[in-house]
């Protein structure tokens, strides 16, 4: 929430696709906070930090989603942090403070939304729906998501882009929105809320309904996820 006057901005994968010195700063005192606890546990984090397990245990980090968001001074932008055993993951917690949302989740134990109990939108059928998703910072891919968006949207009641994926799946687990879809997210992007979205009752795969991977996630409750599966398959 200490947003600086001034950034120091390190090119990614494009001129588009940065991170700032809040982003490092930040990953650096989760690092920190998680290993004073946990020494043996693994790290992976979108700023580069990276540690194998001892314990069975990595932690899987994004210090703040939504870099452009919080970069321009939009809401939305968040922190994900999730921990995961060979099963997958155990627990996820996205924190976004400038829309005082905290939204977390156990394995089996449900999903949560300050304090409440969540679940996700469903029934709920295409022409009814409000989805959101986001866009690749790769330009080539642009065009293929602009023309799957195209096809979209006179099929659906409406599309929405907040430019924070972690938060976009735990809309969709407290039935903020009915249904997402983004590609190429990372491992980061996902954990926290997809574990959510899943524990809220809403399925969450791959392009033609298999697992959630870079080059696709749809997230839904079981009746508009088919139906978002067979559009974007």
């Amino acid at each position: 929430m200490q947003r600086p006057a001034v950034f120091d901005v390190t090119q990614k994968t494009s001129a588009v696709d940065f991170a700032t010195q809040m982003d490092k700063a930040s990953e650096k005192l989760i690092v920190e906070r998680i290993l004073a606890a946990r020494p043996s546990d693994g790290i992976i984090g979108e700023e580069g930090s990276s540690r194998p397990s001892g314990s069975g245990i990595t932690w899987v980090i994004d210090p703040l989603d939504g870099t452009v968001n919080y970069f321009y001074g939009l809401p939305g932008w968040n922190v994900s942090i999730a921990a995961k055993d060979e099963n997958g993951v155990v627990v996820g917690v996205v924190y976004a403070p400038t829309i005082n949302s905290t939204w977390w989740a156990t394995r089996g134990g449900g999903a949560f939304f300050n304090g409440a109990t969540i679940s996700c939108n469903d029934p709920v059928e295409l022409h009814r729906a409000l989805i959101m998703t986001g866009f690749s910072y790769d330009l080539d891919l642009r065009h293929g998501q602009a023309a799957l968006v195209a096809k979209l949207i006179p099929k659906i009641r409406d599309l929405r882009r907040s430019g924070g994926a972690a938060v976009d799946l735990c809309f969709v687990g407290m039935g903020s929105v009915d249904g997402y879809f983004e590609a190429t997210l990372n491992e980061w992007d996902l954990a926290a809320g997809g574990l959510v979205a899943r524990e809220a009752g809403a399925i969450v795969t791959g392009r033609n309904g298999g697992p959630a991977d870079h080059e696709m996630v749809i997230a839904a409750g079981p009746t508009l996820h088919a139906q978002l599966v067979s559009e974007i398959g």
